[in-house]
C-alpha cells in the first residue's frame, strides 16, 4: 500500500513515519511537509538499503486543492498529522475522499469533528474508510472508554482525562507548535460537552470532582476535546466530559492564560508563542514519571452507571506508553491504527471515531510491542472496579508492576 504522511517531517508525523516503516502492508512512504527541506532531509534518514519500503519525499502545501488532490491520488491512504484541526481537518479528509483515498488522523479538535462525521455517507459511496482522532487522546483515551463502559449495565458518565503536564513537545522547526495552538483554543472561549443527554457549551477549566475507583477523590478541569463529541454516538452515556490535571502552579498558569485570552489582554496566537517558550524554558516531564499508585493516572477514562442494579464506577489506566513525549505517544499509535488498514483489519468503510472503527482489545495487542519492554497485551490497562473487594489494592499493584516494567 502506498501511504502519504501529511506533516510527516513534523513532532508527531515523524514518529508516525519511523514507526511505519515496520508495519506489515506499507510497500511506499511519503514523507509530505510544508518545510519541503526538512521532508527532504527526513525522507534520507528514514531511507535504509535493503527496506521492503520505499520512502519519498513532498514538499506540500495542504492549503493548496490543486497541489493536495494530486498527492492523495497517487496514494492509497493518507495520514494526516497537519493541525490545528479546526483549521484543516474538514478540507482535507473532504479531499482525501473525493480522491478515494483512505484516511487517517489525529484530530483533537472538537469543533471539526461533528462535520467530518457527517461526511460518513459521502466517505461510503466513494468506499474511503477514515477514522478520526487516533491519537493519544483522542484515541486511546476512547477505547480505555470502551473498556469502562463494557463493566456497567448502563452508563450515564463517561470521563476521559488526560494529564497536561505529560511528556514535553517534539518541536521541529521555529513556528509554534499545532499542539500548543490546539491548547490556547481549547481552554479559551467555551467548549462543548454532554450534560443530561444534551450538548452545551460552556467555559472550559471547569472543577470537575472525580471518584476514581481504587484512589477515591480527586479532581480535574473540562478541556475542549473530541471525546465528548464522539464517545455518547457508540457507548450510550448521558454525560460526556473530557478532563486533564496538573500541578497546581501549571492549571494555574492555564487560568491566567484563559482569562488574558478571553479578556483581550492577549490574542491567541501571542498566548501560544508565550506557552511555547515557557515550554521550551520548562520542559514537561517524561510522561513515565508522571505514573504513580497514589495519582491519577495520564491517560485514563472513568464510566459511572449501574452494575448488577446499583450505582457502579470502572476506572481504565493506560499502564505502558509507547514513549515518553507528545509526538511519541500520539504518532505511534496512529501508526497502529494505520497497520489495521493495510493489513485489512479496518476496512468499514466511512468517517469513524475510534471506538466506533477498532476493537480495543486486538488494538492494545499491537500497540503492547511498540511499548518499552514489550509487555502483555493484558498488561497494558488497569480496570478498577467500585465492587471490586479492595480496588484501591488492585491499582496499586498494577501501576507498581507498571513502574517496574518501565
Amino acid at each position: 500500500m502506498r501511504v502519504l504522511a501529511l506533516g510527516g517531517a513534523g513532532g508527531m508525523g515523524r514518529h508516525l513515519c519511523r514507526t511505519a516503516l515496520h508495519l506489515d502492508g506499507i510497500d511506499e512512504l511519503t514523507v509530505a511537509d510544508l518545510d519541503e527541506t526538512a521532508a527532504h532531509r527526513f525522507a534520507a534518514e528514514l531511507t535504509t538499503p535493503g527496506s521492503p519500503v520505499q520512502v519519498r519525499a513532498l514538499g506540500l502545501d495542504v492549503t493548496d486543492p490543486a497541489a493536495l488532490h494530486s498527492a492523495l491520488t497517487r496514494a492509497d491512504a493518507v495520514v494526516n498529522t497537519v493541525g490545528p484541526f479546526y483549521r484543516f481537518g474538514v478540507p482535507v479528509l473532504t479531499a482525501a475522499i473525493d480522491a478515494r483515498c483512505h484516511y487517517l488522523d489525529i484530530c483533537d479538535d472538537w469543533e471539526p469533528t461533528a462535520a467530518m462525521l457527517g461526511l460518513s455517507a459521502r466517505a461510503r459511496a466513494a468506499g474511503v474508510t477514515a477514522v478520526i482522532g487516533m491519537g493519544a487522546t483522542p484515541g486511546l483515551s476512547n477505547l480505555l472508554a470502551v473498556y469502562a463502559a463494557r463493566e456497567l449495565d448502563s452508563v450515564h458518565d463517561l470521563v476521559t482525562g488526560w494529564n497536561v503536564e505529560a511528556g514535553g513537545l517534539d518541536a521541529t522547526g521555529p513556528g509554534v507548535s499545532a499542539a500548543i495552538v490546539h491548547g490556547i483554543a481549547q481552554m479559551t472561549g467555551t467548549i462543548r460537552v454532554l450534560r443530561d443527554g444534551r450538548y452545551t457549551d460552556e467555559r472550559p477549566l471547569r472543577r470537575t470532582p472525580l471518584d476514581y475507583p481504587g484512589l477515591g477523590r480527586r479532581t480535574a478541569w473540562t478541556f475542549g476535546h473530541p471525546e465528548p463529541i464522539t464517545l455518547p454516538r457508540t457507548l450510550a452515556a448521558t454525560t460526556s466530559v473530557n478532563v486533564t490535571t496538573g500541578s497546581r502552579s501549571f492549571l494555574a498558569f492555564m487560568r491566567a492564560t484563559r482569562w488574558a485570552v478571553d479578556h483581550r489582554v492577549l490574542s491567541p496566537a501571542r498566548a501560544a508563542r508565550l506557552a511555547q517558550t515557557a515550554e521550551r524554558r520548562l520542559p514537561s516531564p517524561p510522561l513515565d514519571r508522571l505514573v504513580g499508585p497514589d495519582r491519577l493516572p495520564p491517560l485514563f477514562a472513568l464510566a459511572t452507571g449501574t452494575h448488577a442494579g446499583r450505582p457502579a464506577s470502572v476506572g481504565v489506566a493506560l499502564c505502558h506508553f509507547p514513549g515518553t513525549t507528545m509526538g511519541a505517544v500520539t504518532g505511534i499509535p496512529l501508526a497502529v491504527a494505520l497497520e489495521q488498514l493495510t493489513t485489512g483489519a479496518l476496512t468499514a468503510p466511512g468517517v469513524h471515531a475510534p471506538e466506533a472503527a477498532l476493537d480495543p482489545d486486538r488494538y492494545f495487542a499491537a500497540l503492547a510491542p511498540h511499548c518499552p519492554g514489550a509487555p502483555r497485551p493484558e498488561a497494558m490497562t488497569a480496570i478498577t472496579r467500585s465492587w471490586d473487594p479492595d480496588p484501591a489494592t488492585a491499582y496499586r499493584t498494577a501501576i507498581t508492576d507498571a513502574l517496574a516494567a518501565h
